[in-house]
C-alpha cells in the first residue's frame, strides 16, 4: 500500500501567483535543495546581484537558516522540483514567512517562525529571514530597472 502524500506537499497554488520575493524564496529554497551544483547557482545569482562581498553575507544568511531549518525544523520542509509550476504547501509558508520578515514584519514572521522550527529558534530564523528577504527585494528592484545605456555625442 502506497503511503498517503504529505500534506505539506499538496498544492495550494502556482508561483507565479506570488510576488518577487515570495518567489525568489521558493526558488532559492528548491535550488539550495537540489545540492551542491544547483547551490553553485545560488551563489552566482547573489553575487552578480548583490556584489561579491553582499552576496557573500546573504549567501551565509541564507545557508544557515536553510542548516536551521533542517535541524531544528518541525518536520522536514516538503518541496517541489525547481522547475515545478506548482506551490506547495510548505513553499506557501515559506515564502509568506520570508515576505512578512523582508517587510518588518516580525511578529508575523515569528508566528510563522514558529510552524517552521522549534519555538526557541523561531528568534534566530526571523533575523536570519529578514536579511535574506530583503537581499530578494533589492535583486527585484534592480532586475525591474531599465538598463541605461550611455549616448556618446562627440
Amino acid at each position: 500500500m502506497t503511503p498517503p502524500p504529505h500534506r505539506g506537499g499538496a498544492p495550494v497554488g502556482y508561483v507565479t501567483e506570488l510576488g518577487p520575493v515570495e518567489a525568489g524564496a521558493v526558488l532559492y529554497l528548491r535550488l539550495w535543495c537540489d545540492g551542491p551544483e544547483a547551490q553553485v547557482q545560488v551563489w552566482n545569482d547573489f553575487a552578480t546581484a548583490l556584489g561579491p562581498k553582499s552576496g557573500r553575507k546573504v549567501l551565509k544568511s541564507f545557508e544557515t537558516l536553510c542548516d536551521l531549518c533542517v535541524r531544528h525544523g518541525r518536520r522536514p520542509l516538503m518541496r517541489h522540483s525547481v522547475t515545478c509550476k506548482c506551490l506547495g504547501a510548505d513553499e506557501s509558508c515559506f515564502a509568506n514567512f520570508i515576505g512578512y520578515a523582508s517587510e518588518g514584519e516580525r511578529e508575523d514572521a515569528l508566528l510563522i517562525a514558529t510552524t517552521i522550527v522549534r519555538p526557541d529558534m523561531a528568534p534566530s530564523l526571523v533575523g536570519l529571514a529578514q536579511e535574506f528577504g530583503l537581499a530578494l527585494r533589492q535583486m527585484a528592484i534592480k532586475a525591474r530597472q531599465p538598463i541605461n545605456t550611455t549616448t556618446t555625442l562627440h
